[in-house]
């Protein structure tokens, strides 16, 4: 299966308490349909020291969010598009649906 979203596109959040907000996608889960983008969902976890060196404390991370709250970002305009495939020299391509380019 192809992916439409892909490490390192530039996402916007189209649901949810972040919507709106554009970031950079750091990992794709695609078992849990889900990808953590930087610096967006951000949630507190309390960590607990496990060496005398390390300090444990309140840790401030991502949290993943699911693939159809996020809609790809067309780099030649910054808008947000759909994705569509195309068969260009014997290759499946990802293509902006809304401008056509293709993305990869």
């Amino acid at each position: 299966m192809a992916a439409r979203i892909k490490k390192n596109d530039s996402v916007m959040v189209i649901a949810g308490k972040e919507r709106g907000k554009i970031g950079k996608v750091m990992r794709v889960l695609p078992a849990q349909n889900r990808a953590l983008v930087e610096r967006l969902n951000m949630v507190k976890r309390h960590v607990k020291p496990r060496s005398p060196q390390d300090s444990g404390g309140i840790l401030e991370k991502e949290a993943p969010l699911h693939l159809s709250n996020l809609m790809l970002v067309d780099p030649q305009d910054g808008r947000p598009t759909r994705v569509g495939f195309k068969i260009v020299d014997g290759r499946k391509m990802r293509v902006s649906r809304r401008t056509g380019n293709v993305l990869d």
